[in-house]
């Protein structure tokens, strides 16, 4: 199996590609760019910076990826991206490598559709199977964990951290920790419930789900501080998975959680 190199595309010839790539028309690929096998750069996509793609990612026209981050600290210094497999990134995404003020690298994992005008800022980490609608917007060190959902137009404050299997309702501004299951809402977001309908999709059982919003309700709807609500659900509740995750989550905030 050869490369699809489109005779209009300007690809470095220090870059790496793997087997079954396809660069389509107007595409830019620079010298430290590395892309694995079957995926395909459809058109006028810019790759550029120490950027590694996956294998089988399909990245639409005009999205930029391991550009310098929108950072002014930033001195053009070595920092990344690493991409994982089976990721949809529509047209004109912008993913940006890290920054010396973070980790320097940015990352995606596995499976993700982030659509058209997403923005993942520098030094972010964002999970799998995570769905960005139209304009969502990561500003700098957010962390995504896993199957989430973010509608169109959320605008994520930095340093902030969205929980696995949360759901983000669109034109929301989130300046604090959404925890886990949740779904959240509005120009200053607030919770509104547990994410029911979503972690029965993925095959909660009604036990675990019980659970949860049982601990949702003494976390979020009960007058008592985080700290009796934690105590509370460690001491009796049974252990399972889910709530260990949600205590786990909610322990380490440092920017306060959404309520």
């Amino acid at each position: 199996m050869t490369n699809n190199i489109h005779k209009t595309a300007l690809v470095s010839k220090k870059a790496q590609l793997a087997e079954g790539v396809t660069i389509g028309p107007f595409c830019i690929v620079g010298d430290r760019v590395v892309i694995k096998k079957g995926s395909t750069l459809i058109s006028n996509v810019v790759a550029g910076g120490t950027t590694e793609i996956g294998e089988n990612c399909t990245i639409h026209p005009f999205a930029t990826i391991g550009l310098p981050p929108q950072d002014l600290k930033y001195k053009g210094e070595p920092t990344g991206v690493k991409i994982g497999a089976n990721n949809t990134i529509r047209e004109y995404t912008s993913i940006q490598r890290g920054s010396v003020g973070g980790d320097g690298l940015t990352t995606v994992g596995d499976n993700n559709y982030i659509m058209a005008y997403s923005h993942i800022a520098h030094d972010c980490i964002v999970g799998s199977s995570n769905i960005m609608a139209n304009a969502a917007t990561l500003a700098g060190h957010v962390l995504m964990e896993d199957f989430i959902t973010l509608g169109g137009f959320v605008a994520i404050h930095q340093f902030t951290r969205i929980g696995s299997h949360a759901m983000i309702g669109g034109l929301s501004g989130i300046n604090m920790d959404i925890p886990p299951y949740a779904i959240a809402s509005g120009t200053r977001a607030k919770l509104y419930g547990l994410n029911v309908i979503g972690i029965s999709r993925r095959g909660f059982s009604e036990e675990t789900i019980k659970q949860l919003k049982k601990a949702y309700k003494i976390l979020f709807r009960e007058k008592r501080t985080l700290k009796d609500a934690l105590k509370k659900i460690k001491t009796d509740f049974p252990e399972i998975p889910e709530i260990k995750h949600l205590v786990e989550f909610i322990e380490k905030n440092t920017r306060g959680i959404c309520r």
